[in-house]
């Protein structure tokens, strides 16, 4: 747990950093430094979505996935703060680790200064998954499939967990990224766009 509260202290003071300084709070409880940003991130595992302030400029945001919390945080760099804006439960893949290959049900994990993008938003109201369970072909995604842009894999995103809700927060999905479908469509409608960068912390060891 202690690698792991260090990547995300790095994490948060390289994008609250400006070109040189150091980044720093303000009387705002909801802006805080990099370093603070680490201390109030280790939380016990969420069952709901957790909303702090209004957004300044949604182009400034990144998503931030914590697997072993079991959260995607939405932050945003104002100035020289890193500010939350919302957390919500996520599902991740099945098994711990990076992802290797296609089929090892691994969400894949990324470094801060190599992020993952959002490479686009498409309406997945319809698509339909079969997970071998006996369930058959199901709709599975919710009303949005957030692709990203994944170095050596292909097909993850974040998406929602139609006829799969009982698996946020929680290990359950192939290697994407499950929010519940309410806070996939708030995720959408209020913070995400293409091009947004989504950090992806690797499992505790």
């Amino acid at each position: 747990m202690k690698k792991m509260n260090i990547i995300i202290c790095l994490l948060a003071a390289w994008l609250a950093m400006p070109s040189c300084g150091t980044p720093s709070a303000n009387e705002n409880d909801n802006t805080v430094s990099g370093k603070e940003l680490c201390d109030t991130i280790d939380m016990p595992r969420p069952d709901s979505a957790t909303f702090y302030s209004e957004v300044v400029n949604k182009k400034n945001c990144f998503i931030l996935i914590s697997k072993p919390e079991f959260r995607l945080y939405v932050c945003e760099v104002v100035g020289t703060d890193t500010v939350k804006r919302v957390h919500y439960p996520v599902c991740v893949g099945k098994a711990k680790g990076q992802k290797q290959k296609k089929g090892d049900m691994k969400t894949p994990e990324c470094t801060f200064d190599k992020p993952f993008t959002i490479t686009e938003i498409v309406d997945a109201s319809k698509w339909t998954h079969d997970f071998g369970d006996g369930r058959g072909s199901i709709l599975s995604y919710g009303h949005w499939f957030m692709r990203l842009k994944t170095p050596g894999h292909s097909g993850i995103g974040i998406h929602g967990s139609t006829n799969n809700e009982n698996s946020v927060p929680g290990r359950g999905s192939e290697g994407c990224i499950r929010l519940r479908d309410e806070d996939l469509i708030q995720l959408k409608e209020n913070y995400a766009f293409v091009g947004m960068r989504v950090v992806i912390l690797p499992d505790e060891e």
